[in-house]
């Protein structure tokens, strides 16, 4: 764990050369996304040369979908992923890197997000910055209000003392779509080796930590949402009760999440009424299922690898041997 630091950390510059940039996207099974994907790639100010994709064993031609478009790409075992660790090894592959820029597969930028997401690290206190994402092509109601509700229109910068009006959220970040500065990775100890998600949050809460700052950049933009069923909600709150359960130091640090919970449970019923009045008993059973969901994970010291295996998204977290508090 860093120590916390008072005065925000320093010399640093704040321009950032284009030339030392490189975008980074870990893909599994990608190719129903990929030419969305690359198109939106063409459209940003970098060169294919400094973009990497890091693809997990896929066998629906994502390696050879990304190659034949001019892409790096590294292969590796699916054995060998993890949200946290692969990320750090990728990183490690662009050297000559200042900043390194994450995306999703299922992630569609905007023109000039990229730009527009850079202009954070004008700042040099900025550690690491992400950008909003907006909901897909088709996404309903529910699933547009968890966007609007995570990402407003509204940027801001977060210090270790945001964490007195926002709680959990100062330390809040996507790697659907986020930039780091390197030096403020590497400070921050880099991305944990063996987590089951959250990585990204885990390194905003330690830069916090460290006196950087981290910044949502609201004008770089995109696409990127999820409609999850009820029984998919259950388990991706499965995994991030297992991961607070597991980095107890975040919410020690930054407060727990349930008023942050509350919160959006009201922000969605404000979405939904009047006009989508027939969605409620939804909703209500998405948020019970989150809920429990969690619940379970927090306590999965208590139960068998067999049943977190069950409970989880992220089933190949499971075959690693458990952390021990």
């Amino acid at each position: 764990m860093p120590s916390i630091a008072t005065q925000p950390a320093a010399g640093h510059t704040g321009h950032v050369d284009r030339s030392q940039v490189a975008v980074i996207i870990p893909t599994y099974r990608a190719a129903t996304y990929w030419k969305a994907l690359a198109a939106s790639l063409a459209q940003q100010n970098l060169p294919i040369q400094q973009i990497l994709v890091v693809d997990t064993a896929s066998n629906d031609g994502t390696f050879q979908l990304a190659e034949a478009d001019g892409f790096h790409v590294i292969r590796i075992p699916q054995c060998e992923f993890n949200h946290g660790g692969t990320r750090q090894f990728a990183a490690q592959q662009m050297p000559w890197a200042k900043v390194v820029i994450y995306l999703t597969q299922d992630t569609i930028l905007t023109p000039g997000a990229l730009d527009a997401l850079l202009i954070a690290f004008n700042d040099p206190a900025v550690g690491a910055a992400y950008g909003r994402q907006l909901p897909r092509a088709g996404a309903g109601i529910i699933e547009a209000h968890v966007r609007a509700f995570n990402y407003p229109e509204q940027s801001r910068v977060q210090t270790f003392e945001s964490r007195r009006q926002l709680g959990i959220k100062a330390a809040f970040l996507s790697n659907n779509f986020a930039a780091y500065r390197v030096d403020a990775l590497v400070q921050a100890g880099g991305f944990p080796s063996n987590v089951i998600m959250g990585e990204d949050a885990m390194v905003a809460g330690r830069m916090l930590m460290l006196g950087w700052k981290t910044a949502y950049v609201a004008e770089a933009q995109v696409y990127h949402s999820h409609g999850y069923s009820i029984a998919e909600a259950f388990r991706r709150y499965f995994d991030t009760g297992v991961y607070h359960a597991q980095e107890s130091w975040l919410l020690e640090n930054f407060g727990n999440p349930q008023g942050e919970g509350r919160r959006f449970v009201l922000s969605e019923l404000r979405a939904l009424l009047p006009g989508h009045f027939y969605l409620l008993p939804y909703a209500l059973l998405h948020t019970c299922a989150k809920y429990l969901g969690y619940q379970c994970g927090l306590r999965e010291a208590q139960l068998s690898t067999a049943w977190c295996r069950r409970f989880s998204c992220q089933t190949n977290y499971w075959d690693t041997p458990r952390k021990v508090k």
